[in-house]
């Protein structure tokens, strides 16, 4: 039992020299739903708080708390998960005694988090069974629905670099539910109760039918990112302050983002990501690894503008504009005067630039400006001239 800050510092101290410790890379405390039907699916992991690479003294309390109550302890394993039970909550609120009274707002999290746990009203309706505690000590790839959603919020969380993590397998653990809000409900009992909910008139309004939720379901974004829609932004993505999403062909997916204030009105696909202040026109779309870009994960620079229903199989530099309905993919062959050479040599010193390249010969390019001639149809590249820049008012 710690009754000063100084005790609890030894005992963190005390826990992480005993050989079965080990620091996680991610651990949080997650409310679960469980399959109406069976309650082995995991529908859905709810975590308050997630910590990354970070808060060290607290992993060690509830690993240690764990250790106490009864759990034998694997750090060897890539990941742990466990039901919490009241011995855990006893041997955590020992712990953290010295620093309950001052957690509030935003000190301490993780401290609140268990006395709102140790808290809960008995008539609330939740067990241990509606919560467990998840480690991640190796980012391997993951092997319960839990830690996929612990991955998810450290990516959507920006504490993660988006394709920075291991989700091979990712969607095998996850199960495809009917989503109402943000409650998932397995499909087998929808079918088991159609009869009774429609004649009832108690069948629901489903907004969507997905392993993944939504964004908008775990994440609250920045003061100044605006997501017009949530059906636009699937958890996972990540995006930067100052982001805003419009409506209508809009879409980011899982792992994909923005790394700066940008414009999307168009699809970021799985694992693409764009730099700041750049622009996704409308319909625009940028390739995922499985749609068209050989398998190598698409980047788009800074202050680079993708026209309307333009489409990105490849990565596009800093400065550059895609105008409206053209594509670019790795092999898609690009013509450039002699004129333009030298131009994007002179901005380009250390790239090689030649009057016939491949969409995938622009890694690293900026400064380029794509277009299509009207009258041969062939795509051709030169010199942008024009400064592609965000309303300030808007992002």
């Amino acid at each position: 039992m710690a009754y000063t800050k100084d005790d609890f510092k030894q005992l963190v101290t005390d826990i992480q020299s005993q050989s079965w410790y080990k620091n996680p890379i991610g651990f949080g405390i997650a409310r679960v739903d469980r399959g109406q039907l069976n309650k082995e699916k995991i529908l859905q992991a709810t975590f308050p708080i997630v910590n990354w690479e970070e808060n060290f003294g607290s992993a060690a309390i509830l690993l240690n708390a764990l250790k106490e109550s009864g759990v034998e302890i694997d750090t060897s394993k890539s990941e742990l998960v466990c039901e919490i039970n009241d011995k855990f909550l006893e041997k955590c609120i020992e712990s953290f005694r010295p620093y309950i009274p001052e957690a509030k707002g935003d000190e301490h999290k993780n401290v609140q988090v268990i006395s709102t746990l140790a808290s809960l009203p008995i008539d609330s309706g939740l067990t241990s069974e509606n919560f467990k505690v998840v480690f991640l000590f190796e980012d391997d790839a993951p092997q319960s629905a839990e830690t996929v959603y612990l991955k998810l919020y450290a990516l959507s969380l920006g504490k993660a670099k988006l394709r920075s993590l291991n989700l091979n397998g990712a969607f095998g653990k996850l199960e495809n539910c009917a989503w109402i809000g943000n409650q998932p409900i397995e499909l087998d009992w929808l079918r088991q109760n159609e009869i009774t909910l429609k004649l009832s008139g108690k069948y629901p309004t489903i907004d969507m039918i997905d392993k993944f939720p939504r964004f908008l379901g775990h994440v609250i974004p920045a003061d100044n990112t605006r997501i017009l829609e949530s059906s636009k932004v699937r958890f996972g993505a990540q995006l930067a302050a100052g982001t805003t999403v419009m409506p209508g062909a809009s879409y980011i997916n899982f792992n994909a983002g923005t790394e700066g204030a940008v414009m999307v009105e168009g699809r970021i696909s799985s694992s693409a990501k764009v730099g700041a202040g750049s622009d996704v026109g409308g319909g625009a779309s940028i390739l995922g690894v499985l749609s068209g870009t050989d398998g190598v994960p698409v980047t788009i620079g800074e202050n680079t503008l993708l026209g309307a229903n333009s489409c990105t199989g490849t990565a596009i530099g800093d400065s550059c504009i895609l105008d409206a309905g053209v594509t670019i993919l790795p092999g898609t062959k690009i013509s450039l005067s002699e004129k333009a050479v030298e131009q994007l040599k002179e901005i380009n010193p250390n790239k090689e630039i030649k009057t016939v390249m491949k969409g995938m010969d622009f890694l690293g390019v900026n400064g380029v400006h794509f277009r299509v001639n009207s009258t041969t149809g062939q795509t051709v590249a030169m010199r942008s001239t024009r400064e592609v820049k965000l309303n300030k008012d808007l992002h």
